[in-house]
């Protein structure tokens, strides 16, 4: 890893500079030692660019802190305090991706017309059981946190949306569609998302199945209400992990078969990501002992 150097080390400006710097936030001492012998004048004379302490537009997205603790729902950071956070993300919209074969969104797919949506129950942060039977899926704790923000609006936090999110179980399969998992709807769910455009699941870590790089599914709709059927969703989209992260919890019990798929498949190899998944690929945080927390900005031309 690269060695980090503070700019506060980089110019010996004396004992008055010196304390100048160190009062200023980061991005204002970095266009300060940009602008050369003007900045570092300015810094002498107690002062600095008027841009330098422009406080973040109301429509910045607020920053997403790493988690720190093992993901659990009291980990993952509040409303308010992500809506206040600070920040200089803005990502472009996500790509669009098939829903794929197993999406029971009331859609046509697999030669049936399933709609988890509309059962009691669907709305819900933690997906892990079935409504219906009350089986847990087995696996590795995950967390996913999405914010959805308005790519068309400088990236303005969609608040009062909603997103339903499915995946695969530890085994590769999916619930309601995949044999021995017909009769269970675990491992999907719908959230509304909060005043920063946030919305969290908890989950396990979902296998890699013959054929595709380890992914999540997920639909955004412009409110809870509508999110009933998939004629009403305004974007499909999906989100891979990366290979380090898939390795480390493949090598646990349950996902033995994982190993030989993700061997036999590369992102650039994948059907979905192989055009490009920067915008897709999640940043994860934790380990396979306490679980980890996946968390992905996406972008929505709203």
């Amino acid at each position: 890893m690269a060695e980090q150097h503070d700019e506060r080390d980089i110019y010996d400006l004396g004992l008055q500079a010196d304390l100048n710097m160190m009062t200023r936030p980061d991005l204002e001492r970095r266009r300060i030692l940009r602008m050369g012998a003007i900045g570092i004048g300015m810094l002498l004379a107690g002062c600095g660019p008027a841009s330098a302490t422009r406080p973040p537009a109301a429509t910045e997205v607020a920053a997403i802190p790493t988690a720190t603790s093992a993901p659990t729902p009291t980990s993952v950071p509040t409303a308010t305090s992500a809506a206040t956070a600070s920040a200089e993300v803005c990502v472009d919209e996500i790509p669009t991706e098939t829903a794929g074969p197993y999406p029971a969104d009331g859609s046509n797919a697999s030669s049936q017309t399933l709609n988890v949506l509309t059962r009691s129950g669907i709305v819900r942060s933690d997906i892990r059981t079935s409504t219906t039977s009350g089986t847990t899926a087995a696996g590795i704790p995950l967390q996913v946190v999405l914010t959805i923000v308005n790519a068309a609006g400088d990236c303005a936090p969609l608040a009062g949306h909603a997103v339903y999110l499915w995946h695969c179980n530890r085994e590769g399969s999916y619930s309601l569609y995949s044999s021995g998992v017909t009769g269970e709807d675990y491992l999907r769910g719908v959230q509304e998302t909060d005043g920063a455009g946030q919305v969290t699941f908890t989950s396990i870590y979902p296998g890699c199945y013959a054929g595709r790089w380890p992914h999540i599914h997920f639909e955004i709709y412009p409110s809870l209400a509508s999110a009933t059927s998939s004629s009403s969703a305004i974007h499909t989209s999906q989100l891979a992990f990366p290979e380090d992260v898939c390795a480390a919890v493949y090598a646990t019990a349950g996902y033995e078969q994982s190993v030989t798929n993700l061997s036999r498949i590369t992102l650039e190899s994948d059907n979905i990501f192989g055009d490009g998944y920067s915008l897709q690929m999640a940043t994860l945080s934790g380990d396979v002992a306490s679980g980890y927390t996946a968390r992905l900005t996406v972008g929505v031309a709203a």
